[in-house]
C-alpha cells in the first residue's frame, strides 16, 4: 500500500471536522434553560398533578390581566392557555411583614383584603421521558405583557425510571430554611419531586408568607431560588437564596395544622384568627339553634359559608395548590402514582395548644380562667379537623386505596402525614384523639373547671392507621410537625421517618429532658422517648454528638439544619445535615436507609444508546479523516470500538 505523506495541515483539518460533528451533541447533552430578564410576576411558575401525558403550570400575579399562557416545547412554538381565578381570603394585617411594614400595625391597622390572581395551564401531549422547555406569560391590564425566565417540565415518569425525591415539611419562614433548601439545590441538583408533609407556612390566609414576606424567607421565594433570608446568629452572618426546585419538579403536599385558619373577623390580627379554630359540631349546633334567623331561606351555600367563617378552614391552601380529587368528598386526602411510587396522603392533623397549664392559659390539657363561663371562647382542646378512625370516611377511603389494584402493584408504597406516630419531639403527646372534655361545677352551677384528657388507648393514628399500613406492605410513613430530625423501625419492618428540622426546633425529650405535662396522669402521657414504644434509630453514617460527646439518635437543632432524599435508583433514603453556623462547611451525609432493592436505570440504557449513536455518527469521520492523513482505515475503526 502506498503510503501518503502526513500533512499537518490535513490533520489540523480532520481533528476540526471531529470537532463540528461533536459540538451539536455537546449541546444536546449539556444544554440549560434560556435565561431572559428578571421576573416581575408574583411568582415563578410551579408545577402540578402531572400524568402521562400532562401537567399543571401554576403561577401568581398581582393583576388580573388577560391572556396568561404557557409556551413551551422546542422553540417555544406551543401554547397552553390559563385558567385565572381569585384567592378569596388572602389578606395582610398588623402583623405582616410586607412591603414597607416592618413594626405591627405601621401600615395595616386591621386585616385587609390583598387581591391576588392565581393562573394554571395544563400542558399537554408530551411524551413519557421528554423534558420540554416553557415559559409563563401574562398580559397586564394596560396591554404590556410580563414573562418568566425559561425552565423545563416533564409528564410523569415511567416506570423503572429512577428518580430523586427531597422529603421536607414544617418551613414556616423559619431561620434555617431557606439555607436548607439552598443546601439541597447545592448538593443533589434539581429533584425529580417534593414530598411535603405540611405546615408550608405559619398563618395560611396572611399572603406575604406565601409571596413576599420582607425578611426574605417567604414560601415560593425559597422553594424557587429567590429568597434573600439573612441569618444571624451568635455573631455569624450569611445571606441564602434558596433553590429553584419547584419550577422543574412537581410538588406534592400534605395538610398540616398551619395550613388550617379558625373562625374569621375583620378585626383580630391573623394570628388570633388563625389560633381560634373551633370543632365543627359545636359550630354546627350553633347554627342549629339561629338557621330560622340567620338563614331564612334555608340558603345551603350561606350555611356552608357561615360554618366555615366560624369553624375552620383550609380554602387558601386549596385555592393556591391543585390536589388530586380521588376520593368522594374531594378532601385533602389523596393517592397519586408517581413513577415506581404510590403516594398516599392522609389529613392527620389537630390544632395545636399550649402545655401550659397557667391559669390564663387556653391549652391542650384545660380552657383558661376566664372563660370558663364563656363556652364561645373555649378552645375545646386539641380537637382533630378531619376524623381518622375506623369507620371514618378518611379510613374508609384509606382501605379501599390500600386494596387497589395501584397501590398493590407499585414498587414502593409511601404514606405521608403531618402528625407523627413515632417521635422523641413534643408534639407527639398527648395522643391523637379526640379530646375528652370534663367540666367540673361549683353548688350554683357556674363552671369551676373544664379539663381534657386524651387516653393513648384512643389514638386514632396508632389504633387504626399504623396497623392497616403495616399489613398493606407500606415500607415508608413520612411526617412532620415537631420539628426534629429522628426514625425509627417497627418490627415487620416498616421505616417511619420524622425530618421536619428543616428551620427550627422545640427539642427532643430523652435522658433527663421531659415534655411539659399534666402531674395526675403519667399512663397517658409519656414524659421522655416515644409513647407508642419503639426506639429511635441511630443514624447509619455520621451521627451528631452530645454533651457528653456520645452520638445522638436525633437532630434537634437551632444551629444545625438537615433534609432527606429518597432516591428510587437505589431503594435508599439518605438524610443530610448542615451546620448555618459555620457557613463554609460541606453538607454531611449522615444517615441511610434501603426502603427497597435498586431498580434497573432507563436512564443508564439511554446513555448507551446515546454512546452508540454518536460513535456511529463520528467513526465515518475518523475514516474519511485516517485516509487523508494516511491512518489505515481497518485499524482505526478497530481501535474505536468499545471493549
Amino acid at each position: 500500500m502506498v503510503k501518503r505523506p502526513i500533512s499537518r495541515s490535513l490533520l489540523i483539518a480532520a481533528v476540526c471536522l471531529v470537532f463540528i460533528a461533536l459540538a451539536p451533541i455537546v449541546v444536546l447533552l449539556t444544554r440549560q434553560p434560556t435565561m431572559t430578564s428578571a421576573p416581575q410576576l408574583l411568582t415563578d411558575p410551579f408545577l402540578q398533578l402531572p400524568t402521562e401525558t400532562s401537567v399543571r403550570v401554576v403561577w401568581f400575579t398581582e393583576f388580573e390581566g388577560s391572556r396568561h399562557s404557557v409556551a413551551y416545547g422546542q422553540g417555544l412554538t406551543r401554547s397552553a392557555i390559563a385558567t385565572t381565578t381569585k384567592l378569596s381570603r388572602t389578606r395582610e394585617d398588623q402583623l405582616s411583614k410586607v412591603g414597607e411594614q416592618t413594626q405591627e400595625g405601621q401600615i395595616y391597622k386591621q386585616p385587609t383584603m390583598r387581591d391576588i390572581w392565581r393562573h394554571e395551564a395544563e400542558v399537554t401531549d408530551l411524551s413519557p421521558g421528554d423534558r420540554v422547555p416553557y415559559r409563563v406569560t401574562s398580559v397586564q391590564d394596560n396591554g404590556q405583557s410580563v414573562s418568566s425566565r425559561q425552565f423545563t417540565l416533564a409528564p410523569t415518569p415511567t416506570s423503572q425510571t429512577p428518580l430523586k425525591i427531597l422529603l421536607t415539611s414544617d418551613h414556616q419562614l423559619m431561620p434555617m430554611t431557606a439555607a436548607n433548601i439552598q443546601k439541597v439545590a447545592q448538593t443533589i441538583g434539581k429533584v425529580d419531586a417534593i414530598f411535603f408533609a405540611g405546615d408550608l407556612v405559619n398563618v395560611p390566609d396572611r399572603a406575604s408568607e406565601w409571596f413576599d414576606d420582607n425578611r426574605g424567607g417567604a414560601f415560593f421565594p425559597t422553594l424557587q431560588g429567590r429568597a434573600n433570608y439573612k441569618l444571624d446568629k451568635d455573631g455569624v452572618k450569611a445571606s441564602y437564596t434558596g433553590g429553584a426546585l419547584i419550577q422543574y419538579a412537581p410538588l406534592f403536599t400534605a395538610t398540616g395544622n398551619h395550613e388550617v385558619m379558625g373562625r374569621f373577623d375583620k378585626v383580630s390580627n391573623l394570628n388570633e384568627q388563625f389560633n381560634d379554630p373551633y370543632p365543627r359540631a359545636v359550630a354546627e349546633a350553633i347554627y342549629q339553634k339561629n338557621a330560622k334567623e340567620w338563614n331564612t331561606s334555608n340558603n345551603p351555600n350561606l350555611r356552608e359559608f357561615w360554618l366555615k367563617n366560624n369553624s375552620f378552614n383550609t380554602d387558601t391552601y386549596n385555592e393556591i395548590f391543585s390536589l388530586p380529587q380521588d376520593n368522594p368528598k374531594g378532601q385533602n386526602y389523596y393517592a397519586v402514582t408517581f413513577g415506581d411510587i404510590r403516594l398516599v396522603v392522609l389529613y392527620i392533623t389537630n390544632i395545636w395548644r399550649t402545655p401550659s397549664l397557667d391559669a390564663e392559659a387556653r391549652g391542650r390539657f384545660q380552657e383558661r380562667q376566664e372563660d370558663l363561663n364563656n363556652p364561645l371562647n373555649w378552645g375545646y382542646g386539641q380537637h382533630i379537623f378531619e376524623p381518622v378512625g375506623q369507620g371514618s370516611a378518611q379510613y374508609n377511603w384509606l382501605a379501599e386505596e390500600l386494596n387497589s389494584e395501584a397501590f398493590q402493584q407499585a414498587k414502593y408504597k409511601i404514606v405521608m402525614f403531618h402528625h407523627p406516630p413515632h417521635s422523641l419531639g413534643d408534639n407527639i403527646v398527648p395522643a391523637y384523639t379526640d379530646p375528652v372534655q370534663i367540666v367540673e361545677r361549683n353548688p350554683d352551677g357556674t363552671v369551676q373547671a373544664v379539663r381534657y384528657e386524651y387516653p393513648r388507648v384512643a389514638d386514632y393514628i396508632i389504633r387504626d392507621v399504623v396497623p392497616r399500613l403495616e399489613a398493606s406492605g407500606v415500607q415508608l410513613v413520612f411526617y412532620g410537625h415537631s420539628h426534629v430530625w429522628n426514625r425509627f423501625i417497627s418490627p415487620n419492618g416498616t421505616h417511619f421517618l420524622e425530618a421536619s428540622n428543616v428551620g427550627n426546633t422545640y427539642g427532643a425529650f430523652t435522658g433527663n429532658k421531659t415534655r411539659s405535662l399534666p402531674t395526675d396522669n403519667k399512663a397517658d402521657y409519656a414524659a421522655i422517648g416515644d409513647p407508642n414504644g419503639l426506639e429511635p434509630v441511630m443514624p447509619t453514617l455520621a451521627p451528631l454528638l452530645g454533651e457528653d460527646n456520645q452520638p445522638l439518635p436525633y437532630i434537634a437543632s437551632n444551629e444545625v439544619s438537615a433534609f432527606s432524599l429518597l432516591d428510587t435508583g437505589t431503594g435508599t433514603v439518605s438524610s443530610y445535615r448542615f451546620n448555618t453556623l459555620q457557613p463554609e462547611s460541606e453538607v454531611v451525609k449522615f444517615d441511610e436507609f434501603r426502603v427497597a432493592q435498586p431498580i434497573k436505570s432507563r436512564k443508564t440504557f439511554s446513555n448507551a444508546v446515546a454512546l452508540v449513536a454518536i460513535i456511529t455518527l463520528i467513526l465515518p469521520i475518523l475514516i474519511i479523516a485516517a485516509w487523508l492523513i494516511g491512518i489505515e482505515p481497518k485499524a482505526l475503526a478497530d481501535s474505536t470500538l468499545p471493549r
